[in-house]
């Protein structure tokens, strides 16, 4: 298992040696042996991934203290570290024509609140980066506009950037900003908010019972930022979807908004199902942003050596793919449409 995980960062390392050749080897050799071990214990627990760790140590407690000062290093910038990663997968991304933007929040402990933007690949998401802060409710304005700015530069030149952000962050203040960044949109609105609707002031639940009601050029709240609205309630839907949009609302441009749940088996690879992050019982913001980075970069290894794989190793079902016809409608396809 150890010569297994130690391999393993080998790699990684010549990885990081790659795209981080300004950070310091004994930073980049650290952060890949954690990587490696992280993806074979699959724990947020520092004492059982010390017991993982394949160091030479007399004793479980100094391979602890190993990790600990890692996770305790502030010169450890985790947005400087992401970048390389985040520019590669956004690249991939835009290169299906579209880079959608995901922004939610997940509960890390008691105590604690992550802030993530995640960018859809596939059916899922990859970690991008986050904000880590000591709080019960949502994560401000002030923090979401901080980390959209931190990866804007990122972004590929010329691709069409989509934000998606549940109703926590259906903002104005989050509308405007996409609008200023020439960015597209998704978000998810509450419905006690205030607009102006053909000159009528009224609250957003007095249309959401109208299934298939779109509104264009709607002025919300004092502010009065002018966005479109779609708003629909399919079966299985709890509650209406209120969806502030950039482009001319419809069926299909809400229904796009369904695109967010990518970040859903992302947060589950995080915590239940994966790594256990809940478990982690750090209490600094820092030293749990730094945790997560490694858990995010054992994520984009994991999917990096599994698209690899598919591509060199093919299974045979995925050798020759079924044809597509040109004419079959995406919107006559598509459960719960119009024209369904």
């Amino acid at each position: 298992m150890t010569g297994g995980i130690a391999q393993l960062a080998s790699g990684i390392a010549d990885e990081l040696r790659q795209r981080l050749p300004g950070q310091r080897k004994t930073q980049r050799e650290a952060l890949a042996l954690l990587v490696a071990t992280m993806l074979e214990a699959r724990t947020a627990n520092l004492m059982t991934l010390a017991a993982f760790l394949p160091r030479n140590a007399e004793r479980a407690d100094m391979r602890y203290q190993w990790i600990a000062r890692f996770i305790d290093n502030h010169r450890v910038d985790c947005d400087a570290v992401m970048e390389p990663f985040a520019r590669a997968v956004l690249a991939t991304a835009a290169s299906s024509g579209r880079v959608v933007l995901i922004m939610d929040q997940t509960k890390a402990s008691e105590r604690h609140q992550v802030l993530m933007l995640a960018v859809r690949f596939g059916e899922r998401a990859l970690p991008l980066a986050w904000r880590v802060a000591a709080t019960q409710g949502a994560i401000g304005f002030t923090e979401q506009k901080t980390q959209l700015d931190a990866v804007t530069p990122w972004l590929p030149s010329g691709a069409e950037i989509s934000l998606m952000a549940d109703r926590f962050y259906g903002t104005p203040d989050l509308i405007e900003l996409a609008k200023t960044k020439g960015w597209s949109y998704r978000l998810r609105l509450k419905a006690n908010l205030r607009a102006l609707v053909a000159g009528r002031s009224t609250t957003l639940a007095q249309h959401a019972g109208r299934n298939g009601c779109y509104l264009s050029n709607v002025e919300l709240t004092h502010r009065r930022v002018v966005t479109n609205i779609g708003i629909i309630r399919d079966p299985g839907h709890d509650e209406p979807w209120l969806i502030a949009m950039s482009q001319k609302p419809g069926y299909l441009t809400t229904l796009d908004y369904s695109a967010r749940w990518g970040i859903e088996p992302m947060f589950s690879d995080f915590k239940s199902r994966g790594f256990g992050l809940e478990q982690s019982q750090l209490r600094s913001p820092d030293r749990l942003a730094r945790l997560l980075l490694v858990m995010s970069l054992a994520l984009h290894v994991a999917v990096s050596t599994g698209l690899w794989d598919a591509t060199n190793n093919p299974a045979a079902d995925e050798k020759k793919l079924p044809p597509v016809s040109p004419e079959i409608s995406i919107e006559a396809d598509c459960p719960g449409s119009p024209a369904g």
